[in-house]
């Protein structure tokens, strides 16, 4: 461990000295992702892999890959059903991270990616099934127990969708448990879930632009329209707000009257971008709980994106491009 925080400092710099606080990683919809290599997508005919690879999926399982990366010592809690479950739990305690798992009677559903040569990538989500009021409650009474160890110090991150059956409202009845015991917590969804958790005020939120033109009901086109969105999140209950706009950057307002923050994508030679809202989501929680700067705080989130596009897998972000492209980029502090 000593070795591993050094090798940490070496390549992130200051952020690899701070202890940090405890970190809940919540999937209520977890995956095993399986990666296919191609030649070429031909549609409707025979497409033969060059190669197959399997990880832990779902994106709270990417963020907690992207935390134990910054130096952190994450929690994951999700549902696991069946032998795809049994290999997503066996991935995650391959690459260290603690998870508490939620037996379902139904199998952990599996996604692809599929990449071609050209890298361009298709998405095929499975959407997960239906767990029973008994498993929704046993994964409730988890999460309480993880807020009850983390009284007042825990940062809970929440992020991906909800399976179907679950109740719309699931991620607004965990942030008011995690408040009553002090936790701060993150949120990466969309829809109705997202919808429903302003009531509880959230304390970050972190929609890419098309979530949050769903959410405001209006086009983000430039800067302009990316800090009116800010302001629409502020207003209905959020506390933090972050804006991922792919190419176009970062924009983020770390509270309601606040300076807002962007941050210029970084130039690389994407292999996928499949995970790099998450490795964004994490790298925000994680200043959090060292205490950066706002300025420091959007640097480290764009880097971990960026990093991300260059992965073998999504998660799989690399300390040493992290610490090199939060060198590189740029922030501009809006007003």
């Amino acid at each position: 461990m000593a070795l591993r925080r050094q090798a940490l400092c070496d390549e992130l710099g200051s952020l690899g000295e701070y202890l940090f606080p405890m970190f809940v990683c919540v999937s209520a919809n977890p995956a095993v992702d399986k990666r296919l290599r191609l030649t070429r997508l031909v549609p409707g005919a025979v497409n033969r892999a060059t190669e197959v690879k399997a990880a832990p999926g779902g994106k709270a399982t990417h963020v907690a890959m992207v935390l134990r990366t910054l130096g952190a010592d994450p929690d994951w809690i999700g549902f696991t059903g069946g032998a795809s479950g049994q290999e997503l739990l066996d991935g995650l305690s391959a690459l260290g991270i603690r998870a508490r798992p939620i037996r379902t009677e139904h199998p952990t559903r599996v996604n692809l990616e599929i990449i071609d040569e050209a890298a361009c990538v298709t998405e095929i989500l499975e959407p997960g099934v239906a767990p029973s009021q008994s498993e929704i409650a046993s994964f409730q009474d988890a999460c309480e127990e993880q807020f009850k160890r983390g009284e007042s110090q825990a940062i809970v991150i929440a992020s991906g969708s909800l399976p179907p059956g679950m109740p719309r409202d699931f991620y607004a009845a965990l942030i008011h448990h995690a408040h009553a015991h002090g936790c701060k917590f993150f949120l990466d969804t969309s829809g109705e879930a997202l919808r429903s958790s302003f009531e509880a005020c959230p304390d970050f939120v972190k929609p890419n632009r098309e979530e949050a033109e769903w959410i405001t009901g209006r086009k983000i086109t430039d800067l302009a329209s990316a800090r009116e969105a800010i302001s629409h999140f502020f207003a209905a209950g959020a506390r933090s707000v972050a804006i991922s706009l792919g190419k176009g950057g970062l924009v983020w307002c770390p509270g309601k009257g606040r300076k807002v923050y962007f941050a210029s994508a970084a130039v690389v030679q994407a292999r996928s971008t499949v995970g790099c809202g998450d490795a964004v989501v994490a790298a925000f929680a994680s200043a959090a709980g060292a205490g950066l700067t706002a300025e420091e705080t959007v640097r480290l989130a764009a880097a971990c994106g960026a990093a991300n596009c260059l992965a073998d897998s999504p998660g799989a972000a690399q300390a040493e491009d992290i610490g090199r492209l939060r060198k590189e980029l740029l922030v501009e502090r809006l007003s």
